[in-house]
């Protein structure tokens, strides 16, 4: 269902699907919009699940679910469009789509509708080009003249105060290509739990299968809490409060560099250059796209030169 929204400001509107990484990485797009636009209603045609984290980051006024039904006729050529979806895109100054549409499909539609502006955006950068994914979907906003947007995703979420001496652990993700082995992400939670004063909260979702219960079985129950499972929305903000985060090339990874959190990234064979979170408190372990030959010691040392005084 649409959601309505009764307000005479121009209104922008951000199409974006894909993974939680790729919306926080679309996350700058939005903020250099606020900031060239500030009268401006912008809003996230998305999945809610992930893109209500605009919302409670205060970077968008409402998100719309890419998944409703009416919308299924935008994506075929020649069919029937919707009514109401036809009179919700006419109401805005600006569509920006970061869809695949290679045959301009739901382009066509959409501009049929009467957006004044329509800007097509890569949907995933060219991994064959030294550009990271901020810059790519920032480039569209040259149309808008915004040519220094800042690239850094950035997410705050005010009002929450921090739990001293918690390390925030992701220890898997959805490819095993990507992972630490299991043993040594249980190594690393025995050795912090047993020369350090930290707390831990290891988070996961369906990826992580039973795999965090093998690593918290034998381990203190007051100083590791398990987070799997939860939503997006909720999981944010206890993710915010932590002082610190380890976890693997993840859309978990981008979502704590953003929250600000001092995080190490025991990075696996993804480019670098292009997918690599972005910030002045992210630390990237590449041990040459071999996770199984990083030793525990080093990530030990990784942790410890996170920003120490948050522990």
């Amino acid at each position: 269902m649409i959601e309505p929204t009764s307000v005479k400001a121009p209104r922008i509107l951000v199409i974006r699907g894909g993974a939680i990484g790729d919306f926080i990485l679309t996350l700058p797009v939005l903020a250099a919009l606020r900031e060239r636009f500030p009268s401006a209603e912008i809003e996230v045609l998305g999945y809610p699940r992930i893109a209500s984290l605009a919302l409670s980051g205060g970077l968008a006024k409402a998100v719309h679910a890419i998944e409703s039904p009416g919308l299924a006729m935008f994506f075929a050529q020649g069919g029937s469009l919707d009514l109401e979806w036809r009179e919700f895109f006419g109401q805005f100054a600006i569509v920006i789509s970061y869809l695949f549409d290679p045959d301009k499909i739901f382009e066509t539609n959409v501009k049929s509708c009467g957006p004044c502006q329509f800007i097509v955006a890569q949907h995933r950068p060219d991994e064959a080009k030294p550009i990271h994914a901020s810059d790519v979907f920032l480039k569209p906003l040259e149309q808008l003249t915004i040519f220094d947007g800042d690239p850094v995703a950035r997410l705050e979420l005010p009002g929450l105060a921090k739990r001293k001496n918690w390390l925030a652990l992701h220890p898997g993700s959805g490819s095993e290509s990507k992972n630490w082995p299991e043993q040594n992400w249980r190594e690393l939670v025995a050795h912090l739990l047993d020369h350090s004063p930290l707390n831990l909260l290891v988070i996961g979702g369906e990826a992580e299968g039973d795999r965090l219960q093998r690593l918290a079985n034998g381990m203190p129950s007051d100083r590791l809490e398990i987070a799997q499972h939860i939503p997006l929305p909720e999981l944010a903000p206890r993710l915010a409060k932590c002082a610190g985060y380890v976890g693997h090339d993840t859309g978990m990874t981008h979502l704590a560099a953003a929250l600000g959190l001092p995080t190490l990234v025991l990075w696996g064979p993804s480019n670098e250059t292009v997918w690599r979170p972005l910030g002045e408190k992210v630390r990237v372990l590449n041990q040459h796209s071999d996770l199984t030959e990083l030793p525990l010691e080093t990530v030990v040392k990784g942790i410890n030169a996170l920003d120490v005084e948050a522990f």
